[in-house]
């Protein structure tokens, strides 16, 4: 039966190297898919992995109809055998109802990768529809590592350096970014709890004054 299998994790966590794999898979056995990202690291309409891994993607825009879109190309006589979705944290809830209809309806596989959680620790309204319909949700087992070694399981806006709490929900940036930029850093929950970044540990380090603070 065809599902709509929404993969989640972290930053940095490997979410669009797997939607990747799963395309080159696919593809290797003769079967076509139809890919979406929005606001990938690479620019716009790709795909792209920090490994270095890319591919065409159709860009998605708030009034993309992905069941109309994916309609039409079999209409125009294309073949779709199967879905793929990254960045799918930006998805409207609207365009989430969408990709399921395409599986219930047109029954077709589709593959939603994206983080659960902004940088607040507040699930993405995209996520949170997903995790609402998806037939599975599958967390990535490729753990991406705080700065102290411990499991990351938050994500961290980080301007100069220091983590902020407040702004925009969406900010397009990537981790490894100049501590002068606008960038994001993957922490555990007590590091994010205490808004202590890497180089916020480094500068605590230097400073024999500095005790833990709750």
């Amino acid at each position: 039966m065809p599902e709509l299998v929404f993969f989640s994790g972290t930053m940095d966590c490997g979410k669009s190297t797997l939607a990747l794999q799963i395309q080159h898979n696919r593809s290797a056995r003769g079967l076509q898919g139809m890919i979406y990202t929005r606001d990938d690291r690479a620019g716009e309409g790709k795909l792209s992995s920090r490994l270095g891994l890319a591919t065409e993607a159709v860009e998605v825009a708030d009034d993309l109809d992905f069941y109309d879109h994916v309609v039409q190309a079999l209409t125009a006589g294309g073949r779709v055998d199967y879905v793929i979705v990254d960045e799918a944290q930006f998805l409207t809830p609207p365009q989430i109802d969408q990709l399921a209809r395409v599986v219930d309806d047109l029954e077709l596989d589709v593959f939603a990768f994206g983080i659960t959680t902004d940088f607040r620790s507040k699930l993405f309204p995209g996520s949170q529809r997903l995790v609402e319909l998806a037939d599975r949700v599958e967390v990535l087992q490729v753990e991406a590592l705080c700065w102290c070694g411990a499991r990351a399981t938050h994500n961290a806006r980080t301007v100069g350096g220091e983590m902020v709490v407040e702004g925009a929900q969406v900010v397009v940036g990537d981790v490894n970014r100049p501590e002068s930029e606008v960038g994001y850093e993957v922490l555990c929950r007590r590091h994010h709890r205490r808004r202590m970044t890497a180089a916020g540990a480094r500068a605590a380090a230097l400073s024999p004054d500095v005790l833990p603070v709750d």
